[in-house]
Formats: structure tokens, C-alpha cells, sequence
């Protein structure tokens, strides 16, 4: 069967987008997902996405995410803005859309070209030493440390994912540097990738509130530079709570294809 697909990217973090309003995709086939994905055999991207009927009175539609291993997963932000691009270019919003995601409801706003996400509440952060864990709709690991330029984070970064507090589970991991009050570098390993990636939304917020909470950044807007460019993380805090929390960057459609598999 042909099977039409459209490929976005969002700071470098890409995307395999299908239309599956019409519910023909199969969705349980994890194989297909890793094939599609597949940077060698496949088309090749970080993630897959499906945009559904929605499923929730006032919802626009519904996000449905998988890792590039087949597996559907937790929220991904980046991945949820391409959505929201993608959303707009069927028509099914102008510039602003309600959604849900496996993690609950989202907000988006489409504005001078870039794409702002409504992420959920953090309500619980958890010290490991001198790093930082929460969860932003994906579990998180934060390091804090000034070698980020130099560090293999596909070792070091594996290392952390499957050590045994984690387990079966696993954990994403980001090794950030401070460059001032209120901006970063980041590089992230995304678990289900297995490996670095350009950039990560729900790892770029992890990292934010992780500032504000270990009292690093002194306002209610992060900077974050990422390999594949800059987003931005404002909330709002109150104590060890982070509400109105939006992830804000470009969101791009790179190319639209065909390709020939067995759904």
C-alpha cells in the first residue's frame, strides 16, 4: 500500500506526520512504526505522530506519539508543536487549537511563525545530588555541568537512562550549561531514540523549571539553545509549583512523500 506522510521538524527534532482522521493507519504495529522511522530503510525520524478525530467535547484533535523504536510513548513538545503546524496546513485550526495528548489536555498558540505549547503543571521535583528529576510529560533527568560541549552523551547519557533507580522505565537525560541568569545549552538523549538528539521540548522544559527550582535562573523566561536552535520555557512559580508552563519555537514542514509498506 502507498502510504502518504508529511515530515516536520522543530529545532531539529523530526517527525514523521500522518493524517489518520480516518482511523486506517495501524496503530499497533510496532515494526511499521520502526521501519518508517528508520534513517537507513525507512524515511528516518526522531518520532511518529498520528492527528485523530478528537475524542474530547471542545478538543480541535488528538495527538498520538511514538518513538522511533515503535513504541508509543509519553508527551513530546516539540513533537506536539509540529502537530499544531500540521493541524493548521489541513485546515482544522487557524492559530489556536485544544488537544489531547497521552498526558492530558494541551493549549497551543500560533504566532509570527513560531508554535507555543501549553505543557502540564510540575508539581514534584526530586534531588539526585547535584542533579535534578521531574517529569514534563516525559520523564527527565537533569546534569548541571560545564563540560557539555565535550561530553559523549549517547555513553554517559545511556548510563543514566538504564542505571537501576530508573529501571524498566527508563529516563530521558540532559546535560545543560549555564550561559547567563536566564539561558542554556542543552543536549539531550532521548530514550526510544537511543541516542542525541538536535533537541527536545519536554527535555528543554524539564530543564527550565530545573533552573528555577535549584535557583540557577532568576526569571519566569528561559532561553534554551539546543544543536538544532532556540526555544523558549516561561511559567509561572509558586514555591516547588510550576504552573502555565509554554514551550515556544519554529515549527517547520520540510517535505510531503509517498512511500510503499504493508499497514
Amino acid at each position: 500500500m502507498t502510504l502518504k506522510f508529511y515530515k516536520y521538524q522543530g529545532t531539529g527534532n523530526d517527525f514523521i506526520i500522518i493524517d489518520n482522521r480516518t482511523g486506517f493507519f495501524s496503530k499497533n504495529n510496532t515494526k511499521l512504526v520502526n521501519f518508517l522511522c528508520d534513517r537507513k530503510f525507512g524515511i528516518g525520524a526522531d518520532g511518529l505522530m498520528l492527528v485523530e478525530k478528537p475524542e474530547v467535547k471542545d478538543d480541535d484533535f488528538k495527538m498520538v506519539y511514538y518513538n522511533a523504536d515503535g513504541n508509543e510513548s509519553s508527551m513530546c513538545g516539540n513533537g506536539g508543536r509540529c502537530l499544531v503546524a500540521f493541524a493548521k496546513h489541513l485546515g482544522i485550526i487557524k492559530d489556536k487549537a485544544k488537544f489531547t495528548a497521552i498526558d492530558g489536555s494541551h493549549k497551543a498558540i500560533i504566532h509570527n511563525g513560531l508554535v507555543s505549547l501549553q505543557m502540564q503543571d510540575v508539581k514534584s521535583i526530586r534531588r539526585e545530588g547535584e542533579d535534578l528529576f521531574l517529569d514534563t510529560g516525559s520523564p527527565h533527568h537533569v546534569v548541571f555541568t560545564e563540560e557539555v560541549d565535550t561530553i559523549d552523551v549517547r555513553t554517559q547519557g545511556a548510563g543514566i537512562r538504564y542505571n537501576q533507580q530508573y529501571k524498566e522505565k527508563g529516563t530521558n537525560v540532559n546535560f545543560v550549561k549555564q550561559l547567563s541568569a536566564n539561558e542554556y545549552k542543552v543536549r539531550t538523549y532521548e530514550r526510544g531514540v537511543e541516542d542525541e538528539t538536535l533537541s527536545c521540548g519536554t527535555g528543554v522544559t524539564a530543564v527550565a523549571i530545573a533552573a528555577s527550582a535549584s535557583n540557577r535562573a532568576d526569571g519566569e523566561l528561559v532561553k534554551l539553545q539546543t544543536p538544532g536552535g532556540e526555544l523558549s520555557v516561561s511559567f509561572r512559580r509558586n514555591g516547588e509549583t510550576f504552573k502555565e508552563i509554554w514551550l515556544t519555537g519554529p515549527a517547520t514542514q520540510v517535505f510531503k512523500g509517498e512511500i510503499l509498506c504493508k499497514l
